[in-house]
């Protein structure tokens, strides 16, 4: 909590009474009339091709860069092959750029799956995390990849010797890959076995003792079961039936694990398969469901010193609305504003899906709600809506320019009056 000013300091210019010459409405003159005088006029024509052009240099520029960032996959040095991965991953996120990967799918796709079986760590932590991007600027484009890579990731994800880090990006790609490109039932059911491979090594022993993973792991597990999720948003009835009776029971283990990301991501696969449960029956219950909501109420209400501030609140926050889908079937509501548009989620459906594709877009998240046609169909946002139709109140480079000129008009003279009373009043003191 910032600290306040000492007791008798002085005080803060908002908060002090105004003086008698400030008062005068000479020095409190609106600078409106001057602002609207001097933006009254047309924006010249000039102005408006330069902003035009100015633009079209800066995607010029963005897609060299984005050209030399794929060009240097190939190069010898892993460094500087992990930094053209975060490069591109960068350009992936802050832009939807289908027109530009449409001829360079197959040469991107090639080179990032040779990162991934060559490189090591990192390098393979971020090619797997291109590949999710990859997919997701192409939509239905990416199937004829996806055979290559979806081995490849597989191979990753399973292989117990291969960097941890590296193997969690692989659960989440090889997860969202298939997703978005995958038509065959068959397919989700082995990459849900792959990941349920890896998770259940979180499920309590046979001697019923809580296993402890480092955090690393722990990371990985939490990946691949919030991989898993996400497919199990999209299974059919009948996978649904199969998963409940097999998984609904074991799941509440992992909320015993001392790592706060595991818990809250398996309390909130626990409230998806209520969720989904019930659209089926509407008085769908497991049978060790009083036990089930009493662990929930004490984790929404559980708090030790020795956790960090944000973990405690993160997991309060997150099992009291568990706790309601379980007990009383709520859904969470969140409400996502972006450009002129809204995105309602009151589903558990959505927000496992939302919250993957924030995972993997991060910060472009909002710029691909807005133009990619993949990412709106998966939300039922519809077609992306067309440039003149999306109200802009960002103001153009003339109009900054002319704003801030009248700005410093008026302050000037207000400034300039100010002093001349000041002088008077030195002057009639003396």
């Amino acid at each position: 909590m910032p600290k306040g000013r000492k007791k008798g300091g002085r005080k803060s210019a908002e908060s002090r009474a105004p003086s008698d010459e400030e008062y005068d409405t000479a020095d409190n003159w609106s600078t409106a009339s001057v602002l609207s005088d001097d933006l009254s006029g047309s924006i010249p024509e000039d102005d408006r091709e330069n902003d035009d052009v100015d633009e079209s240099n800066a995607q010029e520029n963005f897609e060299d860069k984005l050209k030399d960032a794929i060009d240097g996959l190939t190069q010898k040095s892993a460094q500087g092959r992990k930094n053209c991965l975060d490069a591109i991953n960068k350009a992936f996120s802050k832009k939807y750029l289908f027109d530009f990967l449409q001829d360079r799918k197959i040469t991107v796709s090639d080179a990032v799956i040779r990162c991934l079986k060559k490189g090591k760590g990192d390098e393979q932590a971020l090619a797997a995390k291109c590949i999710t991007m990859l997919c997701i600027q192409l939509g239905q484009d990416a199937d004829e990849i996806m055979t290559d890579v979806r081995p490849v990731l597989v191979a990753l994800l399973s292989d117990n010797s291969a960097n941890v880090k590296a193997r969690g990006q692989c659960a989440i790609a090889v997860a969202m890959c298939t997703f978005i490109t995958c038509v065959e039932i068959e397919d989700v059911i082995s990459v849900m076995e792959s990941l349920e491979n890896i998770f259940k090594q979180s499920f309590k022993k046979g001697d019923k003792s809580i296993p402890n993973h480092n955090p690393d792991t722990c990371h990985l597990h939490a990946s691949a079961l919030t991989a898993w999720g996400l497919l199990l948003s999209i299974a059919p009835q009948w996978i649904i039936d199969k998963l409940v009776l097999k998984y609904l029971t074991k799941l509440p283990d992992i909320l015993e694990s001392q790592d706060v990301e595991l818990r809250i991501v398996s309390g909130e696969t626990i409230a998806l398969f209520y969720e989904l449960g019930r659209e089926e029956d509407e008085e769908f219950e497991s049978d060790a469901m009083v036990n089930l909501c009493e662990t929930l109420r004490r984790l929404s209400t559980e708090s030790h010193k020795y956790w960090a501030k944000r973990d405690r609140r993160q997991q309060k926050s997150s099992f009291r609305d568990i706790l309601r889908a379980v007990q009383e079937g709520e859904a969470p509501e969140m409400n996502v504003k972006f450009a002129s548009e809204s995105l309602e989620i009151f589903s558990w459906v959505k927000k496992m899906q939302y919250s993957a594709f924030c995972h993997a877009l991060t910060s472009g998240m909002n710029q691909h709600l807005q133009w990619n046609p993949l990412v709106r169909e998966v939300f039922g946002l519809g077609s992306p809506l067309l440039p003149t139709s999306v109200a802009s109140n960002k103001p153009t480079k003339w109009e900054r320019a002319q704003f801030n000129a009248a700005a410093f008009k008026a302050r000037t003279k207000a400034r300039a009056k100010y002093r001349d009373k000041r002088s008077v009043t030195m002057n009639g003191s003396e």
